[in-house]
């Protein structure tokens, strides 16, 4: 995405004050990972991975006022937070460009469930970023015969995970010399992968793909199932009981899972209940173990069906 839009889609979006202060700091907008306001608190962004407090450099930081985090959310969401009530109660909204406004306060419950959020005191704008080609050196590794393995990406928070595999989907959809392009179906829970904006993909995922956003996981998997014939189904963070039997499900019906979860090892995932089973059943073809100490995304390891090393970093 060209940085000057980006720019201009954040600063959109942000109380008059706080735009201010964005403006004064003259940021690359490639670099700028996350902006977090938070009542009576310092504004803080995650720059480069590391933590700022603006203005930088001054004893006298922006004080975030109640006032500033309901005119970000009114910008956000053209005035009626009531039209997102959906995602709200998820916990985010989306803007455009995919980047994903995500919100706390207080709770309002029904039937033991979150209906709603009010009294919203923080707000964290996460940037939405695509770097195309960073599945390159993967997509070799999860393939036979220009067909997608049952892939399992196993990573930390923050590893880069969704940016990886959002380039999969793109590869994959739109093929090349090592897959022959296909039907992708996207279930987009948090709308993180597509990053939907009025039923829209912001992010780049191929000609060929067909997302479900803000549907729950194991649901819209059968649902891409049942409509849409993919080839390839892409889920993002799994793990309930439910999910791993749609995973179970989807497989029995032909399809090729690219699925990711939360973790360290792959023995840590052996331990799961559920995820463990598919791995003594030896349902995933590969297991791409990733870690972030210089960048998202960056592999590991990566293991076959049977838990063999197939390469290390």
């Amino acid at each position: 995405m060209n940085e000057e839009r980006r720019k201009q889609q954040i600063l959109h979006i942000l109380a008059a004050g706080i735009r201010k202060v964005m403006e004064e700091a003259h940021l690359d907008y490639g670099k700028l990972q996350e902006i977090r306001l938070r009542t009576d608190q310092p504004l803080l962004i995650l720059y480069q991975g590391e933590e700022l407090f603006l203005p930088a450099g001054r004893a006298k930081k922006h004080m975030v006022t109640k006032e500033e985090i309901k005119e970000t959310l009114e910008y956000s969401s053209h005035y009626s937070l009531y039209a997102y009530e959906n995602e709200i109660r998820q916990g985010f909204l989306t803007v455009e460009g995919g980047h994903r406004v995500g919100v706390a306060g207080k709770a309002i419950l029904e039937q033991e469930k979150v209906k709603s959020l009010q009294h919203i005191s923080s707000v964290n704008i996460r940037m939405s970023h695509e770097i195309p080609g960073c599945a390159d050196r993967l997509l070799p590794m999860i393939t036979k015969n220009r067909e997608v393995c049952h892939t399992l990406v196993i990573s930390p928070p923050c590893g880069g995970k969704t940016t990886l595999i959002r380039d999969l989907i793109r590869q994959i959809s739109d093929g090349n010399a090592h897959v022959k392009g296909c039907t992708v179906g996207v279930v987009d829970e948090r709308s993180e992968i597509g990053g939907c904006y009025l039923g829209v993909a912001q992010n780049h995922l191929g000609s060929r793909t067909d997302i479900l956003d803000c549907c729950p996981k194991a649901e819209g998997m059968i649902m891409l199932i049942r409509s849409m014939s993919p080839r390839v189904l892409a889920v993002d963070e799994i793990g309930a009981q439910e999910e791993i039997r749609a995973v179970e499900y989807a497989m029995q019906c032909g399809c090729k899972l690219i699925a990711s979860v939360h973790g360290n090892s792959m023995a840590e995932i052996a331990s799961k209940p559920g995820l463990g089973e598919l791995v003594r059943q030896r349902r995933f073809e590969r297991y791409v173990v990733l870690e972030n100490r210089e960048h998202p995304g960056e592999i590991k390891e990566i293991f076959d069906e049977r838990g063999s090393l197939l390469c290390r970093n």
